[in-house]
């Protein structure tokens, strides 16, 4: 009965270090971060998290995931994180979520998570995204009405290229008719002349 009591003892060690030094460096992040066992209970978080989701240590820790924020964190994205894509690739970057938090309101949020399994624990890192991915949609939708501004004053200057194009012809045209008639002109008075000087000599 000793012996087995020794050997939980000295399998425990290793979980309590791992959780040791995992809080001490989740504390000093500057991401939101969870710490869950095997069954997705949460264990610890850094106080990022807390001042982010607006949630208390007491309602946190030692609760099931799904259950925090009175059942607000029971979300679809995450559930297939956890217990789909996580335990089969065992570590997971940049995936994304959005979701309408009880207190916070509507946000996107971007998840990565590392499953390690010889300590039986999870960390699961959350960066919220939503000022960012906000700011590029604006980004975007003003780089769409800039292109479309410069497309219609493109089509605008290229119309008026074809009308003074047009014009330019048909003032040539002009000038040249002009300097046809001027020739038939000069050739009509030299041929006048010529008359009159045969009609004075005959």
């Amino acid at each position: 009965m000793k012996d087995r009591a020794m050997k939980q003892d000295e399998s425990g060690e290793p979980r309590r270090l791992a959780l040791f030094y995992m809080k001490a460096l989740i504390d000093i992040a500057r991401e939101s971060f969870l710490i869950l066992d095997s069954d997705l209970m949460v264990i610890s978080a850094n106080p990022i998290f807390y001042q982010t989701f607006r949630v208390p240590p007491e309602k946190t820790e030692h609760q099931f995931i799904y259950e925090l924020g009175d059942g607000k964190w029971n979300i679809p994205g995450l559930k297939n994180l956890l217990e789909k894509v996580l335990p089969e690739e065992k570590a997971i970057e940049n995936y994304e979520i959005e979701h309408a938090f009880r207190v916070i309101g509507e946000r996107t949020i971007l998840l990565s998570a590392k499953q390690i399994d010889p300590v039986g624990l999870i960390v699961l890192a959350m960066a919220d995204i939503t000022s960012r991915k906000e700011f590029e949609e604006k980004k975007n939708e003003y780089a769409k009405k800039l292109e479309c501004e410069v497309c219609e004053r493109t089509k605008a200057l290229s119309d008026q290229l074809k009308k003074v194009e047009s014009l330019n012809r048909t003032m040539v045209g002009r000038e040249l008719k002009m300097a046809e008639l001027k020739k038939e002109m000069i050739d009509l008075k030299k041929r006048l002349k010529n008359c009159e000087d045969n009609h004075k000599n005959g």
